[in-house]
């Protein structure tokens, strides 16, 4: 049977469809035992992030993008929710400021990026300046493709200095969006988490579903994979990307780093 890694990665000829988003072909009998897996896995997660913060010899990024409500801000609290705040750091990217504009795109991008031993999170990306840009016509199609070039060169620096990368497309349905965006909006206690440029964006659904499959497209790689997540049910997006996480982490086999043996004498007084 393929791992996760395997079955969720995108191909050459990826697209996407309406209907991956609602497949579920990690749930088991229930969506209770789905949620004790996925906590099983985080806390297995959270052990092997330990060992990696104190070898202090990998780093790890994962790049978490998708439409508004497809659960960024879910998964990091359900799948990383068990890591020791030492090791992992989420990185909520928003629109640039004046200062970040000024500069090339990813210059606020690379101040971010995970230190030895660190597992980040970004929640949002630099993948933004290749949507929502292109989406507005904010920038043309050749400095998109310049663009592209530079995020491959980037992703494989990154990658040659001890990065392994994880970019996870979270992929939700037009139709449970809709659902999502109206159930905040009849919750007062939700409000906080609506802005009015969620319903205005929303009205450029298909030309979001083009530039992400073109962003998609133009920079997976072996060394930057991109996986595609059925995101319409929360539970079976968290245990597909704690699967993803977790085998990832497995392969890089961390080991905590030699004892001292000088540390061996040593008395508490």
């Amino acid at each position: 049977m393929a791992g996760a890694c395997e079955q969720f990665r995108v191909g050459k000829n990826y697209k996407i469809k309406e209907s991956d988003a609602a497949a579920k072909p990690l749930s088991g009998e229930s969506k209770a035992a789905d949620k004790a897996r996925v906590d099983e896995m985080a806390q297995q997660i959270a052990e092997l992030q330990e060992i990696l913060y104190a070898q202090r010899s990998r780093k790890i990024l994962v790049v978490l993008q998708g439409m508004d409500t497809s659960g960024k801000d879910g998964t990091v609290r359900g799948v990383f929710g068990r890591v020791d705040p030492l090791g992992v750091i989420s990185v909520p990217f928003k629109a640039p400021t004046e200062p970040e504009k000024s500069r090339d795109f990813l210059w606020r991008i690379h101040q971010r990026v995970p230190a030895l031993g660190e597992l980040v999170i970004f929640n949002r990306s630099h993948y933004e300046d290749v949507l929502i840009t292109r989406v507005h016509d904010w920038i043309d199609d050749a400095e998109c493709q310049r663009r592209y070039a530079h995020i491959r060169d980037f992703e494989r620096m990154l990658a040659e200095t001890g990065t392994t990368i994880i970019k996870c497309f979270l992929h939700i349905s037009n139709k449970e969006q809709k659902a999502r965006l109206e159930e905040r909006i009849a919750d007062p206690n939700k409000h906080w988490k609506l802005q009015p440029d969620d319903l205005r964006e929303r009205k450029f659904w298909d030309a979001y579903r083009k530039q992400y499959e073109d962003a998609i497209l133009a920079t997976d790689a072996d060394h930057a994979p991109w996986y595609a997540i059925p995101a319409d049910s929360k539970t079976h997006r968290n245990l597909t990307i704690a699967s993803i996480v977790l085998e990832t982490l497995q392969a890089l086999k961390p080991a905590f780093p030699p004892p001292h043996p000088e540390y061996a004498d040593l008395k508490v007084e």
